[in-house]
């Protein structure tokens, strides 16, 4: 069924971002980040011939050795984002590129000034007012809630005397409400407590990192990786144009993973996807989307995160039939496109990260090893490794081996 994005942009109502409402064919691809969900970004629009440009920021740089990054430049951490971006346009002749942030603090920059810097590119990233009901979990769980979405029993105590009236079950982990902030808890994404006095040390330890409105506790949910599931999707003013269900069999670290390291797309759970599809029009969302879940031990679905942006494995939706990134640019430039549906069974794998959480799981008795050598078998798409872009690969390994190391350490001296 084809997609008339000229009648649905008619249909909608003017909230929306300014690349949504002037549809135009962009001049280029700047894309914010550079790590493996960038690196998906990079060689889905460059082998189509679409011109893209990377913008390093953070630790991982794997996609400026792309050979489809056509221009690679450094983020200056102590400049002011917007004028980096705005000077990028004018400078180096890239005004009317489509703009795609695909980190935390990207998203955040460019949401916050969608608005000035539509003056410069196609921004299709939603402002502020929008994201944060997505980026901050204070604010995402308290819309799940209105709308009857399940989610984890979440405490906001914001200071050790909110303490006085904790009411969950250990063990609970502590979370950030975002992640914009680099620190050794959004690091670690959670750290898991088993007792008041471990509860006590690890808060007053998580608030020296930030401050204390921003520090959660919420409930375990049972089970690792393979009962974390995904509803990936493009939307358009809330409305669903494209997505896949995918389950995130295996993480790394396995317990709270800081990222995926095996993905199989799957037949979709018609509750999951209500439950993703509403939250989705609530906010009228516009842009690449993940929404994740986890399934308790009664079956039910429980919102745990949205990352409103590129996702790591997402380069699994073009071996499925969606291809995420380019269709992301058809609806920047105002073309209909035929509404895709993913194939079932389709693998991705981050092998450097798999294989330690696969030894892990071994060791616990959560994996198999046949499972597991049947599954190196089933990988359909890599996240690095690519016949006719094999550079990024030989960069991984070291960079691999130092994020390994490091993460091992932090959890160590943390």
């Amino acid at each position: 069924m084809s997609i008339p994005l000229v009648q649905v942009l008619a249909n909608s109502t003017p909230q929306r971002p300014a690349g949504a409402l002037r549809p135009r064919t962009p001049s280029a691809v700047v894309v914010l980040g550079a790590h493996y969900g960038a690196l998906g970004v990079v060689r889905s629009l460059g082998r189509k011939g679409i011109s893209t440009v990377v913008v390093k920021c953070g630790e991982h740089n794997i996609a400026a050795f792309s050979r489809y990054a056509s221009q690679v430049f450094d983020f200056p951490r102590k400049e002011n984002g917007y004028e980096f971006l705005t000077n990028l346009a004018t400078q180096h002749n890239l005004s009317g590129s489509l703009l795609i942030p695909t980190t935390d603090d990207t998203v955040a920059l460019v949401s916050r000034a969608s608005e000035d810097l539509s003056r410069d590119y196609v921004v299709i990233t939603p402002p502020w007012n929008t994201m944060k009901q997505l980026c901050d979990k204070r604010s995402l769980y308290e819309l799940a809630g209105a709308l009857g979405i399940d989610h984890p029993s979440t405490m906001y105590p914001a200071g050790v005397e909110g303490l006085e009236n904790f009411d969950l079950k250990f063990p609970v982990i502590l979370k950030p409400a975002h992640r914009e902030i680099t620190n050794p808890l959004t690091r670690a994404k959670a750290w898991q407590v088993n007792n008041a006095r471990e509860l006590m040390a690890r808060y007053k330890q998580a608030c020296e990192f930030m401050p204390a409105e921003l520090v959660m506790i919420q409930e375990v949910i049972p089970g690792g990786g393979e009962a974390q599931f995904s509803y990936a999707a493009l939307c358009l003013n809330g409305k669903i144009l494209a997505s896949l269900t995918a389950r995130r069999t295996r993480q790394f670290p396995i317990d709270y993973g800081r990222s995926s390291t095996y993905v199989e797309t799957i037949a979709a759970d018609p509750k999951l996807e209500e439950a993703a599809a509403r939250l989705l029009a609530a906010v009228r969302m516009t842009g690449l989307v993940e929404v994740e879940f986890k399934r308790d031990t009664r079956g039910s679905y429980k919102l745990l995160d949205v990352n409103p942006r590129v996702w790591t494995w997402h380069a699994l939706g073009s071996r499925a039939g969606v291809d995420f990134p380019y269709l992301l640019w058809l609806l920047a430039s105002g073309n209909d496109f035929c509404a895709p549906k993913a194939r079932e069974g389709v693998t991705w794998r981050h092998f450097f990260s798999d294989l330690p959480a696969a030894v892990a799981e071994l060791y616990r008795g959560k994996l198999q090893w046949k499972e597991y050598f049947r599954s190196l078998s089933r990988a359909d798409a890599a996240a690095v490794r690519a016949m006719d872009d094999p550079v990024p690969l030989f960069f991984d390994v070291p960079t691999s081996f130092y994020r390994f190391g490091k993460r091992a350490f932090l959890s160590f001296t943390s």
